[in-house]
């Protein structure tokens, strides 16, 4: 799973999560500005739709939670569960190039936006009877009771009825 890479992109889940995790959260919108960074140290030419999609599938597979945050209607991206955040070639710069603070989000807090979407899926799975999608939420399971303090039992049991 952290090998994949987006539509695209040349950077794969794992990276995104590395460019996340330099900051301790970012919005969506700042995470596109420090990929369209990167492309240019690259050499490469930033492609909106690419980063878009790459960010999209990276939520998807649970190498990034999105985190509310009361009083702001942008959530903040965290490296999640199923990450292994690695810096991609010149990520390093970024906090140098970008004006973006630093941020805090612990654990806990971004754990339970990670259940709560996790609950939300699995009732969609349930009710379109998607099996494959659902094996890969219990992996998440696994991973979330790994990364955080958190129970999945009951959580994967309905998972397993699909």
């Amino acid at each position: 799973m952290g090998r994949r890479r987006g539509p695209g992109m040349s950077l794969v889940a794992d990276e995104l999560a590395g460019v996340v995790d330099l900051f301790g959260g970012v919005t969506r919108e700042e995470l596109h500005r420090a990929l369209e960074e990167l492309a240019y140290k690259r050499g490469e030419e930033p492609d909106a739709d690419a980063v878009a999609a790459a960010v999209a599938a990276a939520v998807e597979s649970y190498h990034l939670v999105p985190v509310e945050r009361s009083g702001d209607a942008d959530p903040l991206l965290v490296a999640g569960p199923t990450a292994f955040p690695t810096l991609p070639d010149h990520a390093e710069d970024l906090p140098h190039i970008m004006d973006v603070q630093t941020r805090s989000v612990d654990r806990e807090t971004a754990a339970a936006a990670a259940r709560d979407r996790l609950d939300t899926q699995a009732v969609e799975v349930a009710k379109d009877g998607d099996r494959e999608r659902a094996d890969a939420l219990v992996e998440v399971c696994y991973d979330l009771e790994t990364w955080a303090a958190v129970d999945t039992a009951e959580l994967r049991d309905r998972l397993d009825d699909v």
